[in-house]
């Protein structure tokens, strides 16, 4: 499969991942927004660690990890590094039923519309620095 259709898939994905945790948002189903926002995240860097290497990405679910080997790690703001550090538990504590308890106890709607919110803005500001498709 071509780089740029390896990266349209990723994107792919994280968009749907975005609008599920929309519907999750909607329903009240708090934990599955923190994991999908995570989700989407990932894949957005994923699919930037694709279009600027042509490799597969790491086997990594910690977006600090894929951001210093994308190198925006040094571009992100003080915020976006705030947010990164906020969600980076959320894979883990939203997978095991130990941890899940303790994850929900920490959101809520206000938090939740928050974490989309920023995601959103995340994503695309990712998104927005992918290399152009080469001609």
């Amino acid at each position: 499969m071509a780089t740029e259709d390896i990266v349209q898939k990723w994107l792919e994905h994280m968009h749907e991942d975005i609008s599920a945790a929309d519907c999750f948002l909607q329903g009240g189903h708090w934990l599955y927004v923190g994991f999908l926002c995570h989700q989407a995240v990932e894949k957005v860097l994923k699919a930037y660690y694709v279009a600027v290497n042509d490799d597969d990405p790491p086997y990594t679910h910690s977006h600090t990890r894929l951001l210093n080997v994308c190198g925006l790690i040094d571009e992100l703001s003080d915020e976006q590094l705030r947010f990164v550090a906020h969600m980076e538990p959320m894979y883990i504590k939203a997978r095991y039923p130990e941890r899940k308890a303790e994850t929900a106890q920490s959101l809520n709607e206000d938090v939740c519309r928050y974490i989309l919110n920023t995601t959103k803005e995340l994503t695309q500001w990712i998104e927005q620095r992918l290399p152009k498709n080469k001609p």
